[in-house]
C-alpha cells in the first residue's frame, strides 16, 4: 500500500512563505536541502507525518503561472470558527466560512491563499476529515 507523503509547490519568496505556513498552519522547517540553482525546503507539524516541500528557484523573479489544474491543499483543524478568527486577526485574509451538505456528506470550511496564491482549504475536523 502506498502512503502520501508530501506534496511541493515552487515559491518565490522564501521567507515570506515561511512565515505565512508558521502562521497559518505551525509548519517548521523538517529539513532543508540547499542546492546551486534552488532549495528543498520541507515543512511540518506534529499534527501528522504528512509535509509540504517548499521549492526556491533561485534568480526566478515572475510569478509562478498556477495555470488551471492546480486546486487546492487541506488542512483539518479541531475549531474551524477559532481558527478563521485567528487567520483574519492575523492578517491572513481567509475567505469567508462555508458549509457544503448533500447526501450524508458535510462539510465546513474557508479557503485563504499563500503569498504564491496557492489556495488552501480549512476544513472542521471530523468526519472524513481527520
Amino acid at each position: 500500500m502506498a502512503k502520501a507523503i508530501h506534496t511541493m509547490i515552487r515559491v518565490r519568496d522564501e521567507e515570506r512563505s515561511l512565515v505565512f505556513y508558521r502562521e497559518a498552519f505551525g509548519l517548521q522547517i523538517a529539513q532543508r536541502v540547499d542546492f546551486d540553482t534552488f532549495s528543498l525546503i520541507y515543512l511540518a507539524n506534529p499534527e501528522t507525518e504528512f509535509e509540504l516541500e517548499l521549492t526556491v528557484n533561485r534568480g526566478t523573479a515572475e510569478p509562478y503561472d498556477l495555470g488551471n489544474g492546480y486546486g487546492h491543499m487541506a488542512f483539518s483543524v479541531e475549531d474551524l470558527d477559532a481558527e478563521h478568527a485567528r487567520f483574519t486577526a492575523a492578517g491572513l485574509n481567509p475567505d469567508p466560512l462555508k458549509e457544503l451538505v448533500k447526501d450524508g456528506f458535510s462539510g465546513r470550511y474557508f479557503f485563504v491563499s499563500d503569498p504564491d496564491g496557492y489556495r488552501i482549504e480549512v476544513l472542521a475536523r471530523g468526519g472524513r476529515f481527520r
